[in-house]
């Protein structure tokens, strides 16, 4: 194992042999590191806290906190990390809180940038890419493959839908739809589909038009989500995307961006 000498490791705490530890890193109890895990240097992570392979964390980023929220009263809540993900300088991520289920989760593959913030509760799917300065509010979800672009802050219980891409400085206060150009210019709106980071995902030109014709009805009708809604179900070659875009939608409780 590669430990800076003034690196300081609780003796509760796991931590792989095959990690690296920099300078000045304070790892607690109840830390769990796996294989392969670097950390540049000046690096706090308290615990309970379960972090998988191959993760990097730099300098001054601050990982498993007790949670943001006056009603945290120090019970042992928890925050798991996957794997292969960067953590970049100064990020915070904090544990959660027990009326939120006790749990803070980021997936695999996710590139969270300088100064990004999230807070207890949130979900994190897979292959996210949280930009510099974005400030997630508590219990808030990101799907898979979703962008989120630099300051934007998101309110508490928000869902990102995957495969969306945030315009930076967006201030997101509703569910943000799968597949969704969404960004702010006066006010905050879907701009449509995101044609080109589903290209680069490998979505094949028949999904992509269904998902154009969906997008037609929700944002470029006459009709209302509803009966929006209604007329995509009746369509019988609407493919699985349509589907999901459905099931997104019916299940908001805060409403969606249009």
């Amino acid at each position: 194992m590669s430990i800076h000498p003034t690196a300081i490791i609780d003796p509760k705490a796991h931590v792989h042999p095959s990690c690296k530890v920099g300078p000045y890193c304070v790892i607690g109890p109840d830390v769990e590191l796996g294989e392969g895990c670097h950390l540049v240097s000046h690096v706090a992570i308290e615990g309970p806290t379960k972090i998988g392979a191959d993760n990097g964390f730099f300098p001054f980023c601050s990982i498993g906190m007790a949670p943001q929220d006056l009603s945290y009263a120090g019970e042992p809540t928890r925050l798991e990390i996957g794997d292969h993900n960067e953590i970049r300088e100064f990020v915070t991520i904090n544990r959660g809180t027990v009326k939120g289920g006790g749990l803070t989760r980021v997936g695999n593959h996710t590139l969270v940038m300088a100064y990004t913030h999230i807070a207890h509760d949130c979900a994190i799917g897979d292959h996210v890419i949280l930009a510099n300065a974005a400030t997630l509010g508590g219990h808030v979800t990101v799907e898979d493959w979703v962008t989120v672009g630099a300051l934007c802050p998101v309110h508490h219980f928000v869902r990102i839908g995957a495969y969306s891409f945030v315009g930076g400085g967006t201030t997101i206060t509703r569910d943000v739809l799968p597949f969704s150009k969404t960004a702010a210019a006066r006010d905050t709106h879907a701009y449509g589909l995101n044609a080109v980071g589903l290209e680069r995902r490998g979505f094949s030109k028949k999904r992509i038009r269904k998902l154009h014709h969906a997008y037609k009805l929700l944002l470029a009708s006459k009709l209302n989500t509803t009966q929006a809604l209604e007329k995509l179900k009746a369509e019988p070659d609407r493919g699985e995307d349509v589907d999901m875009l459905i099931r997104f939608i019916e299940a908001s409780e805060r409403g969606v961006i249009k």
